[in-house]
């Protein structure tokens, strides 16, 4: 009872002001049990005896435990002001337990290795760490001074990003659940960024409203070689990276050749049954270019500007492109010069230049070259043209080849601009080829728009046999140019052909009016190239006709006295220009049933395999005029029409229709 009037007289008075020296032994108590849960060298849990439990229970149990104020009016003015708190401590440390879980350790995964080039996300990588640890240990330092007397195990902050983090509660280890790691640490899936231009395809055309087709010459190859690698590799290529010219292109044929320098090239034209409509017909236009004399070929200025960026550090691209030009090094002349330049976060001339007969002066520094850094591509052109100018050849060949997986990403590298500079380049007689290698990174149509515009080819190099083919057999062809600026134009006959489609060179189409104008620039043609385009024609009066005819239309009349042209299907014209010339040169031909063979099985090799290397492009590519029309039958038309082929070139392509087959499980 006494007990209870004192509660209720100590109850309204305050508790009484604590001395300035009490507060500093305070203050100085608390401050040397914080620095020695700084300074402890325990990780987890408590170095004190006895079950673990939170600063205030400690406080609580000596005094009611040794009762050293008991039953005296000052043990109530300390104690009952701070009742209520420290009951609330006790009921919180009493709780029921929580259901027990399994205790893991946290640990952060530890980063892949970084791909070469990738330097910026291994220092985001670093940087995330950091913060993540300068965060953990800031809040176990707040913890630490909310809790003075804490043992270690309770305030000690861990020492990096991945170490096992846990306090102590009711004699249970909890463990904090380890957080997500940084999305710019984790291994990233190889991202593809291949860019192609291809453009839709050619449509059926009425003779009527538009009779003339107009188009540049090509003789790139790059196409094929993409699509043999896909393939190759167990997929199916992107319809997009197939362009159907480059494959019928990339095939040696042997059309008729010229009989002199005098004639750069001849054109044969045969018209056969469409192995995949019965309704229509197919008209072969075939060039085939005056092939040089390989000790009449003209000294040759090359310039080796090769891409040795970091994304060039895989096996099929810096080092099947040093292979490659050691190849072509072989088949120089002693009076040919070679320079190098390569680019990455800037440009460098590793070879000034220096004639072939130094050969081992050449081959070593191609094999200095290694991979590293960005890719400052239009740096590197200016520093190639610069080169090429101070060894210009007069008459001869001045030409750089780009060697590249096709990614510009530092300096100014948009289409427009390199498409400018390699124009302006052009008109001073030094020309610029590309050779692609490398998957996931290329850019197609960048390295299209730079070889168009820079009188060069464009190929791309999957393997060394590729190479050998490109730089070796074919180099006549890829270096010597013997016309420029070709271009062909047909006329269909309306009174003969109803419609017709040119399959393939979407992206060489040309207007009308561009055929008579020489400032307009289309493709070139080396020594031995040769060039084929394919139309599909449909007769007048042949159910395959798709376009109903004009209500309106006049029918023409033959002038008075003007010769009568019944008999023609078409009349193809080529125009062109010597290769040091700028005035352009006329060849016509017109088309007539002499053209003609009655079946496809009396073609020429030549024609059918062509054939059906346009039936597997357009089936690729997913043209509605194939879909009834199988690769097993592709294959069998190629493999009755392989010839000679003393390369193996046309027995491969008849294993790519059949991969194509599988893959596509048709």
């Amino acid at each position: 009872m006494i007990m209870t009037d004192d509660f209720e007289t100590l109850a309204g008075k305050l508790p009484p002001t604590p001395s300035s020296e009490a507060r500093a032994r305070a203050l100085a108590a608390a401050m040397e049990a914080y620095d020695a849960a700084e300074n402890s060298t325990a990780a987890q849990g408590s170095a004190m005896p006895g079950r673990p439990s939170s600063i205030l229970n400690r406080i609580w149990s000596p005094i009611m435990n040794r009762k050293l104020l008991a039953g005296s009016a000052l043990a109530m003015l300390i104690v009952v002001p701070a009742a209520a708190f420290l009951t609330l401590e006790m009921i919180r440390n009493d709780r029921p337990p929580e259901p027990e879980t399994e205790v893991a350790v946290k640990v952060e995964p530890k980063p892949a290795a970084p791909a070469a080039g990738n330097g910026a996300s291994l220092a985001r990588s670093q940087a995330t760490a950091k913060r993540a640890e300068k965060t953990e240990s800031e809040a176990s330092a707040a913890e630490a001074d909310a809790m003075a007397s804490q043992t270690a195990a309770d305030t000690a902050a861990p020492s990096t990003v991945g170490e096992a983090v846990g306090f102590a509660t009711r004699g249970r280890m909890e463990v904090m659940p380890a957080p997500a790691a940084p999305a710019d640490i984790l291994p990233q899936p190889d991202e593809n960024r291949e860019r192609f231009g291809n453009a839709d395809a050619n449509p059926v055309k009425s003779v009527a409203t538009e009779p003339v087709s107009t188009f540049s010459v090509d003789v790139d190859t790059a196409s094929y070689s993409f699509v043999r690698r896909s393939l190759m590799a167990g997929e199916m290529p992107r319809p997009d990276a197939v362009r159907i010219e480059e494959m019928v292109n990339y095939f040696p044929y042997d059309w008729p050749r010229p009989a002199s320098a005098a004639e750069p090239f001849k054109a044969t034209v045969t018209v056969t049954p469409t192995p995949w409509n019965a309704d229509t017909r197919l008209m072969h236009v075939a060039i085939k270019g005056y092939e040089v004399v390989p000790a009449e070929a003209p000294k040759a200025n090359l310039v080796f500007l090769i891409d040795v960026s970091g994304s060039m550090d895989e096996p099929d691209k810096l080092p099947l492109l040093k292979n490659a030009f050691r190849l072509l090094i072989e088949k120089l002349k002693p009076e040919d010069t070679v320079s190098i330049v390569t680019y990455a976060g800037n440009a460098g001339t590793v070879l000034e230049p220096t004639a072939v007969k130094d050969k081992a002066k050449i081959l070593a520094a191609i094999d200095t070259l290694a991979p590293g850094g960005s890719t400052a591509g239009a740096v590197g052109i200016d520093a190639a043209y610069q080169l090429a100018e101070r060894a210009f050849v007069k008459g001869g060949v001045n030409r750089i080849l780009l060697a590249t997986d096709g990614d510009f990403n530092v300096g100014p590298s948009s289409d427009e601009e390199l498409k400018r500079r390699v124009e302006e380049k052009r008109k001073s007689g030094i020309f610029l080829s590309v050779l692609g290698f490398g998957r996931g990174n290329y850019n197609d149509a960048l390295m299209q728009t730079i070889a168009q515009n820079g009188n060069g080819v464009a190929t791309y190099i999957d393997t060394l046999a590729e190479a050998q083919k490109t730089l070796v057999e074919e180099a006549g062809s890829s270096l010597f140019p013997i016309a420029k600026d070709v271009k062909l134009q047909v006329e269909f006959n309306p009174a003969a052909i109803a419609e017709y489609r040119l399959i393939g060179y979407e992206t060489r189409a040309l207007k009308r009016e561009d055929f008579n104008n020489d400032r307009v620039d289309a493709g070139d043609i080396g020594s031995g190239h040769s060039v084929t385009a394919i139309y599909e024609v449909t007769p007048k009066g042949s159910p395959a006709v798709l376009n109903d005819d004009l209500r309106y239309a006049a029918a023409e009349k033959p002038a008075a006295g003007a010769p009568s042209r019944a008999n023609e299907l078409a009349y193809l014209k080529i125009r062109y220009k010597k290769s040091d010339g700028d005035k352009s040169e006329l060849i016509t031909t017109p088309v007539t049933e002499a053209n003609a063979e009655p079946s496809l099985a009396d073609a020429p090799a030549d024609v059918r395999f062509s054939a059906a290397v346009a039936a597997f492009g357009q089936k690729l590519a997913g043209n509605s005029a194939l879909s009834g029309y199988s690769y097993a039958a592709i294959a069998d038309l190629a493999a009755a029409a392989k010839g000679a082929d003393p390369f193996g070139y046309r027995a491969e392509f008849v294993n790519l229709v059949r991969l194509a087959k599988g893959l596509s499980r048709e």
